[in-house]
């Protein structure tokens, strides 16, 4: 079956445009709240979607920062980060953290958004998060006018009740406990939505 297409050349339409039709396309996004502090304590905490695990051994995550915002400076100083899932409840709240508040200022003070002490790290955890992650940073390399911090996942911290006992005996949390939200294009984000199970092919 033939499509009719719109061709589109990034040369014409420029980087912007472009990138606002990359990130439409590129759909859903997870995304990583992150929590940082800074030099003198100040907590910060900011959501990026350009955000995904890189490594397996060890465990690495990465997320993009589009500009040079607090959270990259406070990574820059700190060499620490957590990673809070951003669930349906706190979907105003996350969004509200998006916007651009003084580096004095406490993102979780200003929203009312309850920290949480973290295990390992310095920087807070959001406490209504049915899952975090507890990063060090690995490297911090310049891509574009982007800046991709990579951070090695040193405690993670997950919601009993989301939790269920495979047949391998594996304790992973299921996707509908943990309900999570994504970003999508324009200003839309993206719930879980129908979650379609298959058991990967066996090799010929």
């Amino acid at each position: 079956m033939s499509h009719q297409r719109t061709e589109l050349d990034p040369a014409t339409l420029g980087d912007r445009e472009t990138t606002l039709l990359v990130k439409s396309i590129l759909i859903p996004r997870p995304i990583a709240w992150v929590g940082t502090v800074d030099a003198h304590g100040t907590a910060n905490l900011a959501p990026h979607s350009f955000f995904t695990m890189v490594s397996e051994e060890p465990p690495i995550v990465m997320f993009s920062s589009t500009s040079r915002k607090d959270t990259l400076t406070n990574v820059e100083a700190t060499g620490e980060f957590t990673v809070s899932l951003v669930s349906r409840p706190q979907f105003e709240a996350a969004n509200q953290t998006s916007a651009r508040y003084a580096p004095e200022v406490s993102e979780f003070e200003a929203v009312g958004i309850e920290a949480e002490l973290s295990a390992v790290v310095v920087p807070p955890r959001v406490a209504g998060s049915p899952a975090v992650m507890e990063c060090t940073v690995e490297r911090i390399i310049e891509v574009g006018g982007n800046h991709m911090v990579l951070g090695r996942v040193v405690q993670v911290a997950v919601d009993t009740d989301t939790l269920h006992t495979d047949s391998r005996g594996r304790s992973l949390p299921l996707a509908e406990s943990l309900d999570p939200l994504t970003r999508l294009g324009r200003n839309e984000w993206g719930t879980l939505g129908e979650v379609l199970a298959i058991d990967r092919p066996q090799g010929a």
